[in-house]
């Protein structure tokens, strides 16, 4: 287990402290089968020591990759579920977004972002809704203004080059230098946003990162070797991991790089395994890597 002591010492020895662990909010869908969205966000940042709630934007029977699926809109449970919390003085310091089903989920999520930010609330957007270089089936070409306006409100937003690329209405582009991804990085931060990570980032062709921006100016890259192959549910990994390592105080760089490394973990043990199911990604049998090295970066940081 990766955790957690819920009390520490006052360095006098005659006083103990309980430390209060963090609690979070993940607003997305759920694939009751798939291990995607919030069937990976739970548990992984659970694993990490972070006490996640969720609040369930669709529920879906699987995710979209299966030939027949159900899904059913969640949008009117989220102002009730919302005006409850309220009530009962629930805050979080962490708010988490993954995929909306539509415009007015957007509009929304920035309403929840506006009742329950708090000075100490970071709020993380991974705004899913397109990759190599396509929107998903469900979202038309109006719909990354909408999700602009959610990622104009967050910290931190994590999208992939394609995201990226519709948010900010430049072209995309297969193959890209750093000069595209600098110019992505600074139109993404006009949106709003404090700080802009972008994945699958390669300017090798066997490697593959991350490339960071913020609005001071600092930057920052971590690259891995590339995968052979692409799993669903890598990238609701990645997301998670670095909600998980910021909540329990590692810097945004170093969050970025456990997400990383723990991807790769988990494709490279999906693609060893025999008996992996080929629709999602293994990340359960990578959990007690993500906890070590999660342990090893709180000691370095100590």
């Amino acid at each position: 287990m990766c955790f957690i002591m819920s009390v520490s010492v006052i360095l006098d020895g005659k006083e103990w402290r309980k430390m209060k662990m963090k609690r979070i909010v993940t607003l997305q869908d759920i694939s009751c089968v798939g291990s995607c969205s919030l069937t990976v966000a739970l548990p992984v940042i659970s694993a990490m020591g972070v006490e996640c709630g969720i609040l369930p934007t669709a529920v879906l029977s699987t995710h979209t990759m299966f030939k027949n699926f159900t899904v059913k809109d969640l949008s009117d449970q989220i102002e009730p579920i919302a005006d409850a919390w309220e009530k009962e003085q629930i805050d979080f310091e962490g708010i988490y977004t993954g995929y909306l089903a539509s415009a007015e989920q957007c509009h929304q999520i920035c309403e929840f972002f506006d009742r329950f930010k708090k000075e100490n609330t970071t709020i993380v957007v991974d705004p899913a809704m397109a990759d190599n270089g396509k929107l998903y089936l469900a979202f038309d070409e109006k719909f990354p203004a909408e999700m602009a306006k959610v990622c104009a409100k967050a910290d931190v937003i994590i999208p992939n080059i394609t995201e990226a690329a519709l948010l900010t209405g430049m072209p995309y582009k297969t193959e890209h230098d750093r000069a595209y991804v600098r110019e992505l990085l600074e139109r993404l931060l006009k949106l709003g946003c404090k700080t802009a990570a972008i994945t699958g980032v390669s300017y090798e062709e066997n490697k593959l990162g991350v490339a960071a921006l913020d609005q001071e100016g600092k930057e920052f890259e971590y690259f891995t070797h590339k995968c052979a192959q692409s799993f669903h549910g890598t990238g609701d990994a990645y997301s998670s991991v670095v909600v998980g390592g910021l909540m329990r105080g590692l810097s945004l760089g170093d969050s970025l790089k456990l997400a990383a490394d723990f991807v790769v973990a988990c494709i490279e043990g999906t693609m060893a395994s025999e008996d992996a199911r080929t629709y999602a990604v293994d990340f359960q049998n990578q959990i007690p890597f993500l906890c070590a090295e999660l342990q090893k970066k709180l000691s370095n940081r100590d």
